[in-house]
């Protein structure tokens, strides 16, 4: 990253490094991804690895120095742009599964930000964690250490969902987890479900929905099923053995579950997120919603400063080597256009419960605003396009129709 390098439009080459101007004004978070997991789920695409699958190439050793290296590199070079590098407002540390760092090893991640950045007051601080990973001591540890958030992976209560999806923590740990986060002291707890699974019936989402709420949480992320390409799931639904999710079933769970959680005081802020407050929000999140600026550390991290968007390469032995032979570990970087920015903006605002403002739409976007309104998708509110409850479940369609 430099400022006095020949301005161009993307980058791929080895040496190639992203081309920035500044900051982009908004909110600045760092997100730091973690690769390693104990054991892989059948339906995940993520950039993860086990022990097996890594060998002796990487450990979170190894992972470990190239990110306190990654992170002093750039902040020397987000030093060197014409504004003053902001303050870190949001930290969210994710995976694959943070908490097998430990308490202590998560404790280094924020330790580590700190040598090189200066942490906003009140500044949000993230960590995603498994259940079966937890205890009392970890959270006891990840909270004297400054983490202010934990987001659990639960995605559901019913033990033969949790098999077919390959998730090893039994059913009842998610909830015994997310009661230690509270006792600990973390302030904001969130759990992630998913809905949809093949063989999940409405009485298996009752049982989840009835457990995140036993539990207390200030927070609640649910997503349907995706079958991705590549994973083991996507594998059994080719051959067969499972049926793929059935999209009137996937809208019937989604209404489902937003009237159990509105009725418990969670209300959507984003079409797959609920909080309990405004301060239970994540603000991470939001931030990318709202095009803010971040910086992305670790394997196959994305970052994006200023309109400028680059992305490390992917394999933790990689990201490693480049980074401790004094190397940046993008693989790739883009300058994004006006109309990209448009796009990403429509795509990723209209999603919030706050709207998306019209004075942020061209002509055609505006004139398409009355075609999502007639068909019940979406409503004016102070000059705002929101979406209806009807909208949210095919916030999709309402993007493409306002993009044209």
């Amino acid at each position: 990253m430099t400022s006095t390098a020949p301005e161009r439009t993307s980058g791929t080459a080895a040496a190639d490094a992203p081309v920035l101007r500044d900051f982009g004004g908004g909110a600045f978070g760092i997100y730091v991804h973690v690769p390693f997991c104990a054991t892989r789920c059948g339906y995940c695409d993520f950039n993860t690895y086990t022990a097996g699958e890594l060998g002796s190439s990487s450990s979170p050793e190894s992972w470990f120095e190239a990110l306190r290296r990654e992170l002093a590199t750039a902040a020397r070079e987000f030093d060197a742009l014409p504004s003053a590098t902001p303050a870190v407002e949001t930290v969210f540390v994710g995976g694959g599964t943070p908490s097998l760092l430990g308490g202590d090893g998560l404790a280094g991640v924020l330790d580590a930000i700190r040598d090189n950045f200066t942490l906003a007051p009140g500044a949000e601080v993230t960590t995603e964690s498994n259940p079966e990973s937890t205890s009392p001591e970890f959270f006891d540890r990840i909270r004297a250490a400054g983490y202010t958030r934990v987001s659990l992976g639960m995605q559901s209560a019913a033990q033969h969902v949790l098999k077919i999806l390959d998730r090893t923590h039994t059913p009842g740990r998610a909830v015994a987890a997310a009661e230690e986060a509270r006792a600990a002291g973390i302030e904001h707890v969130n759990l992630d479900l998913i809905y949809g699974t093949p063989g999940e019936t409405d009485a298996d989402l009752d049982a989840s929905l009835d457990a995140v709420l036993s539990a207390g949480v200030d927070h609640v992320s649910a997503y349907s099923l995706i079958v991705e390409d590549g994973t083991a799931l996507a594998r059994r639904v080719r051959r067969g053995e499972l049926p793929a999710p059935d999209d009137d079933v996937l809208a019937a769970r989604y209404e489902r579950l937003d009237a159990r959680l509105a009725a418990a005081g969670l209300d959507w802020y984003e079409v797959s997120n609920w909080a309990a407050s405004d301060r239970a929000r994540c603000r991470h999140n939001l931030g990318y919603w709202d095009g803010g600026d971040w910086l992305g550390a670790g394997p196959g991290a994305h970052s994006h400063v200023g309109g400028v968007r680059w992305w490390n390469v992917k394999h933790p032995a990689r990201y490693a080597d480049r980074v401790l032979a004094g190397g940046l570990p993008a693989a790739g970087w883009e300058s994004l256009t006006a109309d990209e920015r448009y796009t990403e903006r429509v795509m990723l605002t209209v999603r919030l419960r706050t709207g998306l403002p019209l004075a942020d739409l061209d002509a055609d976007g505006r004139a398409a605003v009355d075609r999502v309104i007639a068909d019940g998708l979406a409503e004016r509110v102070n000059d705002r396009v929101i979406l209806t409850d009807r909208g949210r479940l095919l916030a999709d369609g309402v993007v493409r129709t306002l993009l044209g």
